[in-house]
């Protein structure tokens, strides 16, 4: 087995763990290569010995140079690496270097016996659904595990935006702006908005829109095979639409964005022993009296 090393340099902790990751790797002459950026953004914080020992390579290909690619930082920079990863589905296991951590579920005291298990064969792989979204005023497609979201970034102005499931009319929800979002951005940006938490593997969509005008709009959950159309007919000025809140373009109204569940999957390596409800009680203190100090 061939791991591939990636991961955010702003985080502190990052040299730490990439000189344990070396340390283990080549001790144990485990087959793996190492992001060139992170090499070169790490030459002057980990010894140069292991750097000299690390097979480097250009971050565009390290996908389709290893069998499971690390990544080291925290959520965002798992949906990162998933762009990277794209069609070529290879499995990406999080080590969470942030704070709260979703997708990047291992933590760094669970490295070492993550890895272990892993040597063993003992994980699995689980599929996660990726939307796509296109338009004929955007330059490029956009793919994203968590979320797609069309809103008016650059105003404090209210955006009207008719939606529609399978070419039916759903409603025009008036506000900040609409979250379209697969079951693993449950909880991300629609969870803070109110949304519901959907288990990953379930065939749902989930439609959220932002700060609506009326009390009566409420996030609506549809099949994993609806098309969804948004359509802003004016605005007070660019619609902005991003993806897992990373790439981004500033489209002139009229507009019209589609967005579909995308025939590719991403792949997050998960351990045997850990549940998703297990992570959730974790991870949102359920269960914790808060008031009280530990």
């Amino acid at each position: 087995m061939k791991f591939g090393i990636a991961g955010n340099l702003a985080k502190a902790e990052l040299p730490r763990v990439v000189e344990l990751l070396l340390k283990r790797f080549i001790s144990g002459n485990v087959s793996f290569v190492l992001d060139e950026g992170l090499a070169r953004g790490l030459r002057k914080k980990i010894p140069r010995e292991l750097l000299r020992r690390a097979p480097v390579i250009s971050e565009k290909k390290i996908a389709a140079s290893c069998d499971i690619l690390v990544s080291l930082g925290g959520d965002g920079t798992i949906l990162r690496l998933a762009r990277i990863v794209g069609k070529r589905s290879t499995p990406i296991l999080g080590i969470n270097l942030g704070k709260l951590g979703f997708l990047a579920e291992v933590s760094v005291d669970e490295l070492d016996s993550c890895l272990d298990e892993i040597l063993r064969g003992e994980y699995h792989i689980e599929d996660r659904m990726v939307l796509h979204a296109s338009s004929p005023t955007m330059k490029d497609d956009y793919f994203a595990l968590n979320d797609v979201v069309v809103d008016l970034s650059s105003s404090s102005r209210m955006v009207n935006i008719a939606t529609y499931v399978d070419r039916e009319y759903l409603a025009t929800f008036t506000g900040d702006g609409v979250i379209v979002s697969t079951p693993t951005g449950s909880t991300g940006y629609a969870l803070s908005n109110g949304g519901p938490i959907v288990t990953p593997t379930s065939r749902a969509i989930m439609i959220s829109p932002i700060c609506p005008h009326t009390l009566t709009a409420r996030p609506v959950v549809v099949s994993d095979d609806a098309t969804i159309v948004l359509r802003v007919q004016s605005a007070p000025g660019k619609v902005h639409v991003t993806a897992d809140g990373q790439p981004e373009q500033f489209l002139k109204p009229p507009m019209q964005i589609t967005i579909k569940k995308a025939r590719h999957t991403t792949r997050l390596v998960k351990r045997s022993n850990t549940s998703y409800y297990e992570v959730l009680r974790k991870k949102l203190n359920w269960g914790r009296d808060l008031r009280i100090n530990t």
